[in-house]
């Protein structure tokens, strides 16, 4: 584990599942329509129970049936999971769009976090968003994830802590990178 200080609140690297954290507020890896599906966004479904999809359902859906366009988050309870469950919508790489792709995927965390921070959570556990079936490159996306949770984690109120949930060695590594380059300085751990 690894963790870096931003004043007294901290950004923790973890190498395990969402659904095993104990935070506030879950991210999950959502699609447009909050409709559940696989990876991560399967866990956390099935982690807070069936009346997390109804709470999907429940939100208002635009054109062709989206929930939560590209780049964005929404808040619902998270029943048996925790508190909440904020879906954010990263995108699918493409590298002939990768800045279209890191400002999109930067959106969906950083709105994520400021909607954890508004509904009070004091931490928030998040996946590696994108990395999965949707192929954003795990270097390129942890990046841009770090660099979200510190400018969340600067602007914060309520929020002590974001954790980031890793599946693996390669996402661990590759998220220790990214935290290492932050300007902020690593504050230790191990």
């Amino acid at each position: 584990m690894r963790t870096l200080a931003i004043g007294p609140r901290l950004l923790v690297l973890h190498e395990g599942s969402v659904t095993g954290v104990g935070a506030d507020a879950v991210v999950t890896a959502a699609n447009q329509h909050l409709a559940g599906g696989g990876g991560v966004d399967g866990a956390v479904h099935r982690a807070a129970g069936p009346r997390l999809l109804e709470a999907c359902r429940a939100l208002p859906a635009g054109p062709e049936g989206v929930r939560c366009p590209t780049g964005e988050a929404r808040l619902t309870p998270g029943f048996a999971l925790a508190p909440w469950v904020i879906h954010a919508v990263g995108p699918v790489w493409s590298a002939s769009r990768a800045r279209t792709c890191a400002a999109l995927l930067d959106g969906a965390l950083a709105m994520a976090f400021r909607l954890a921070d508004e509904a009070g959570a004091r931490h928030v556990v998040a996946p590696a968003v994108s990395t999965g079936v949707y192929g954003y490159p795990l270097p390129d996306a942890a990046r841009v994830s770090v660099a979200a949770a510190v400018r969340g984690l600067q602007r914060a109120h309520a929020i002590e802590r974001i954790t980031f949930a890793l599946l693996g060695e390669t996402a661990l590594r590759a998220f220790e990178a990214a935290l290492a380059a932050c300007e902020v300085g690593p504050a230790g751990g191990e």
